[in-house]
């Protein structure tokens, strides 16, 4: 039924700068505080992590990087990973729940046609009652099918758009409460391998998506929930990297992490991002465009 793949080989990083806003719409709205933020963000650290998550994608694990530069206009468009879901050729562009974010699409829009990618909107219905709301922070890919949160930031509209895109997969729908987004509380950790919170929200929802799926997945808990969200890429070289919180934001999770026997482990700081409500994941939207030239 699906065309499967294996999850997590990519050639390309698409992230996109640290604003002087950074952090303002977060702070005004109360998500940061949400997430276990609260604390006031700071601006220039926050841009210091972000050269640091740039450049082990690049140098250490050897993507090819497409940086599109900052925009204080826009002072969530840092968070790429929610205005796209991009799987094989395609790339659906994601009609976020607050209207002020859906302008962060047209710069990541030309990106993708850029890469040759085949570009589909996801726009307001007609006649609907506000329409569907998706962002890539609810949806989880695993290589096998697509788990959609739904969350305040994401309806059940938005996920039956995702599963008219990408039509060779099964698109199941779980629940997510607390305020967060599902890759807040799970990522995947290889191909087979889902990373997950040991919190009560996070067990409700892995029993959910355990329900749903004909597939089976090793699960590596967690103890803090902020650790569950990581980065697993294999890079060009075939070598198997994963970009985790340090011990100095996670402390308890690094004993787990290094149960992943023969990765090379990256720890990559997302102290002020995840006060503004994101997290690693938030930061970049991976592409893989192996035997193309640009």
């Amino acid at each position: 039924m699906a065309d499967m793949c294996e999850y997590g080989g990519f050639t390309h990083a698409v992230v996109r700068g640290i604003p002087e806003t950074f952090g303002a719409s977060a702070a005004a709205e109360g998500e940061g505080h949400k997430n276990g933020g609260g604390a006031s963000v700071d601006l220039a650290k926050a841009q210091r992590q972000f050269g640091c998550l740039t450049g082990a994608l690049r140098q250490k694990v050897g993507l090819q990087l497409i940086e599109i530069p900052p925009d204080p206009e826009l002072p969530d468009s840092w968070r790429i990973e929610d205005v796209a879901i991009i799987q094989g050729g395609t790339a659906l562009i994601t009609r976020p729940l607050r209207q002020q974010r859906r302008s962060e699409a047209e710069a990541v829009r030309k990106v993708m046609s850029e890469l040759h990618l085949t570009v589909v909107e996801m726009g307001a219905e007609e006649g609907g009652s506000g329409g569907p709301t998706l962002e890539g922070s609810d949806v989880l890919f695993t290589g096998k099918e697509f788990f959609v949160g739904l969350s305040a930031h994401t309806n059940r509209r938005g996920a039956e758009v995702l599963a008219d895109t990408f039509k060779d997969f099964t698109v199941s729908t779980v629940p997510v409460c607390g305020g967060v987004r599902l890759r807040s509380i799970c990522s995947m950790g290889g191909p087979d391998t889902i990373v997950i919170s040991s919190s009560n929200g996070a067990k409700r929802t892995l029993r959910m998506m355990e329900q749903l799926t004909d597939h089976h997945y090793e699960i590596l808990t967690v103890p803090e929930e902020a650790a569950a969200n990581c980065l697993y890429i294999r890079g060009p070289s075939n070598r198997d990297f994963l970009l985790h919180r340090p011990a100095d934001e996670c402390p308890d999770s690094v004993s787990a992490f290094q149960k992943l026997q023969d990765y090379t482990l990256l720890p990559t700081a997302c102290s002020e991002a995840s006060k503004a409500g994101a997290a690693l994941s938030s930061l970049c939207l991976l592409i893989n465009r192996k035997h193309r030239h640009f």
